[in-house]
């Protein structure tokens, strides 16, 4: 039996809060040469994951009677009744109010409103509309997946940098073939609550294809950081190992009807973009050293 706490944080998705920290702390290291002010990296960090846990709560709510039909999410506190209506939103309400306190008092007014803007953005508009309306949901919504690490960037400087924009686009590019691989391992799921998924609206193959699209883009738009300046060879050597695997299983997915495959493509996603971010992070640290 699962306690009180166990259940709030599995309402806090996890798994998808620590990389969006991730990439906002990272996004952090990247906006200054030295080391990001402490005040503003610990109380920047708190304020961006309790907002990420908010949304992921209200997420929750709102997509409850679709959680309960789906195979993934039927054992989640609120379909399973271990936790009621009321007790979410409250915990939901109270982690925004206290992340958009911290964010205001102790950072910046700047971060405070992007970082509601993203809460808002996926908790409601993908959740509510977006999610329901559009095979391209994920696509369109995945902005507000995408600004993490502007939200880290602006929490240090106070101010929108094109390099943090190169951030942001990255991940932008990156959530369309990362979700629609889970997509179409889950998409009998997605047709049984009746969520207008790609692979359930356009067919598998379809879906396989944008993913090897979208996947040659992420190619593209991820030697940015080279291309402009804001990183060196370092990063370069290592975002092309990583971009050859992500092409790699893109081309899989197409030529393997493999059930495994999917899977293994979402997960290599994951850990791609967390090593790319480790690249960047690295490669920013060996230029100030060396210079």
């Amino acid at each position: 039996m699962k306690s009180l706490a166990a259940k709030y944080f599995e309402l806090c998705k996890p798994k998808v809060v620590y990389l969006i920290v991730f990439t906002a702390v990272v996004g952090m290291f990247l906006a200054v040469p030295g080391w990001p002010p402490l005040n503003a990296l610990i109380a920047g960090t708190l304020g961006i994951a309790l907002a990420a846990s908010s949304a992921a709560a209200i997420n929750h709510l709102l997509d409850q009677r679709i959680d309960a039909v789906m195979a993934r999410t039927r054992d989640r506190p609120l379909p399973t009744g271990q936790l009621s209506v009321t007790q979410v939103l409250t915990f939901a309400l109270f982690l925004c109010v206290l992340s958009m306190a911290i964010l205001f008092i102790w950072v910046n007014a700047l971060t405070a409103v992007l970082t509601f803007f993203s809460l808002i953005g996926y908790a409601i508009i993908y959740t509510v509309w977006l999610k329901r309306a559009t095979p391209q949901n994920i696509v369109i919504g995945g902005a507000a997946g995408a600004a993490p690490p502007v939200l880290g960037w602006i929490s240090v400087t106070g101010s929108v940098d094109p390099n943090a924009l190169i951030l942001f686009l990255i991940i932008y590019v990156w959530t369309p073939p990362h979700f629609w691989a889970l997509a179409i391992h889950r998409r009998h799921d997605y047709a049984a609550a009746n969520i207008p998924m790609l692979p359930v609206t356009h067919g598998v193959r379809f879906t396989r294809w944008h993913i090897l699209f979208y996947t040659i883009l992420l190619v593209l738009v991820t030697t940015l950081p080279y291309l402009t300046g804001m990183s060196g060879l370092l990063y370069l050597s290592g975002v092309t190992v990583l971009n050859l695997g992500f092409l790699w299983y893109a081309l899989q997915l197409l030529r393997d009807n493999d059930e495994g495959v999917p899977m293994r493509t979402f997960g290599y996603s994951v850990i791609y973009l967390m090593v790319l971010f480790v690249f960047l992070l690295a490669d920013h640290y060996l230029t100030m050293i060396i210079h």
